[in-house]
Parts: C-alpha cells; structure tokens; sequence
C-alpha cells in the first residue's frame, strides 16, 4: 500500500510538473501570472523559456528515475528536488508577488516533494 502511495504520488508530481513546463511554453504570460510574478508585457521571454524548459525536464527526469532506477534514486530526486519550489516561495515574496501564491502553491509543493521522498525512501 505504502509502495502504491509513493509512486503514485511521485507520478503525479512529475506529470504536474510536465503540465506547468508545457503551459510556460502554450501560454506564457498566464503561466507566469500563476507562478506568482507576472511577465513584463515586451521583455522576459528568456525568464519564460527557462521554466518552460526547466519545468519539462525536471518532470521527465523525474519520471525516468521512477520508470529506470527506483524508489531510492526518486526519492532523492525529490528530497533535492524540493530545493527548486523553496526558491520559488523565496523568489516570488521578494518580487511583490502574492503570499497566497507563494505558500500556497510554491512552499505546499515543496512540503510534497518532502514527504513524496520520505515515502520512497522508505520503501
């Protein structure tokens, strides 16, 4: 039960991830407005790009270590993996963004990375 659990939620995380990376590159502007700090009208296409590209990857890396090397590999893909949504919830209060953004879907996530990488490392 305990393993189902883990890589369940490890699966969803990933994919969450894939579908966040995604919508930076379908609708940019509005990926970044959900991110918590909003694109500047004519500039910013490197900002958006970057975590277009960094949100895909890590979600299918993350995929691949379930998929290839197991609960271990994933579970420390996770526990480091967390550090990216801690600077998120940093990078989006120093930017006048919205606390409620903030906590509420930067720090949350990385609380579920954090736990996600208790589960599978203590599979």
């Amino acid at each position: 039960m305990l393993t189902s659990i883990a890589f369940g939620l490890a699966i969803l995380l990933n994919l969450a991830l894939c579908a966040i990376g995604v919508r930076f590159f379908v609708a940019p502007r509005a990926a970044a407005a959900g991110y918590g700090v909003v694109a500047n009208e004519h500039g910013d296409s490197a900002y958006l790009t970057i975590k277009a590209v960094r949100d895909t990857t890590f979600g299918i890396l993350g995929l691949t270590l379930l998929a290839f090397s197991g609960a271990r590999a994933a579970g420390l893909f996770m526990l480091v993996g967390a550090l990216v949504p801690l600077a998120d919830t940093a990078i989006v209060l120093r930017h006048g963004g919205r606390r409620a953004i903030a906590f509420g879907v930067h720090f949350a996530t990385a609380v579920a990375l954090l736990v996600d990488a208790g589960l599978l490392l203590s599979i």
